[in-house]
């Protein structure tokens, strides 16, 4: 694809932050298999830490502008509602 001037700039910085946002979504995606991993297992103990370094992941993601705030918040709480219900 042949671009000029400043579209290839944009073109270039949006390629960087594609791959980046590509990583970190994928980092996030696994971190949250584990978690669901644990509570399939109904391993109360790994459940919470994996919950603990999930929401790091995901906190992390959000400053880094890869994730909305709210939809941090989403993710966070609908995680945290399934390791609850398996600590009651």
């Amino acid at each position: 694809m042949i671009v000029k001037g400043s579209a290839a700039k944009r073109f270039r910085q949006s390629e960087k932050r594609r791959i980046r946002n590509k990583t970190v979504r994928s980092e996030v995606r696994s971190s949250a298999k584990k978690v669901l991993a644990a509570i399939e297992r109904e391993d109360g103990t790994e459940a919470l830490n994996a919950f603990r370094a999930y929401v790091k992941l995901v906190d992390s993601a959000a400053h880094k502008g890869v994730y909305h705030p709210n939809t941090v918040g989403r993710k966070k709480s609908r995680m945290a509602h399934k390791v609850n219900a398996l600590q009651a």
